[in-house]
């Protein structure tokens, strides 16, 4: 049985958790599926003006589930649901803000980089751990992290695997706004709230003239899943990564 929250419409907000079917903070192949779905729908469906991606109290995302990346039974339909979710965020139309209260890490933050605003509490930390897995990183983060926090932030974030703090991440430009902790979601709920009320065509509108083509991003997507599927096949990244879930367990 799913202990997973459904997306919630409050007013014009959708409110979806960022977490797996069984509740873990971790983004597995059917979690993958489940929020390019849910993007899909909300993307046609005129009551929802805004979405709110939040975690479970106390983490945000822990990243994607370790077993799939050594299991090659899973991988087939893992890429093919990472691909499709990431297309489908690149492509949304319409704001989406994140609330942040605890670590966001690898896919947890990449995530990120999609969302028009970042709400963090100062306790919320970040970290893309891709490079010391022997992978790439992924949603097209090489396209949008030199944008957001400049070649040389995005190199020390993703290539040295520095954490940020909130602090470092809102100087940087990957969040937006620090609230005591606790309260992240709120505040993002009352930015939300603050955009459905602006008339939609405009909002919309201005939102895409900001955003540019986003071609370039699902391409991008495209070749970082194809690189990061190749190194799944290889046996020292495979061996490294058999090595961290041992110390993780």
């Amino acid at each position: 049985m799913s202990i997973h929250p459904q997306p919630e419409l409050r007013g014009h907000t959708l409110v979806v958790t960022v977490s797996s079917h069984d509740g873990r903070p971790v983004l597995d192949r059917r979690a993958y599926a489940s929020l390019a779905r849910t993007f899909h729908e909300a993307a046609v469906n005129d009551d929802v003006r805004v979405v709110v991606l939040r975690g479970l109290a106390g983490c945000f995302c822990l990243g994607g589930d370790f077993s799939e990346f050594l299991d090659a039974t899973k991988h087939r339909e893992l890429i093919a649901a990472v691909t499709d979710m990431f297309r489908t965020l690149a492509t949304f139309p319409k704001p989406v803000l994140a609330c942040v209260d605890g670590d966001a890490v690898g896919v947890g933050c990449t995530i990120l980089f999609h969302c028009d605003m970042v709400i963090a509490s100062r306790a919320s930390t970040f970290r893309v751990p891709f490079v010391d897995f022997g992978l790439v990183p992924d949603a097209a983060t090489s396209i949008l992290a030199p944008q957001k926090l400049g070649y040389a932030g995005a190199f020390r974030f993703f290539c040295l695997g520095d954490t940020l703090h909130a602090e470092d991440a809102k100087a940087l430009g990957l969040v937006g706004e620090i609230v005591a902790d606790g309260s992240a979601e709120e505040a993002a709920l009352l930015r939300a709230r603050q955009l459905a009320k602006k008339p939609v065509a405009a909002l919309l509108q201005t939102r895409g003239l900001l955003k540019g083509d986003t071609g370039a991003l699902c391409d991008r997507i495209d070749q970082e899943i194809s690189l990061f599927q190749q190194a799944l096949q290889d046996d020292t990244t495979l061996k490294r990564l058999q090595r961290i879930a041992r110390l993780a367990a």
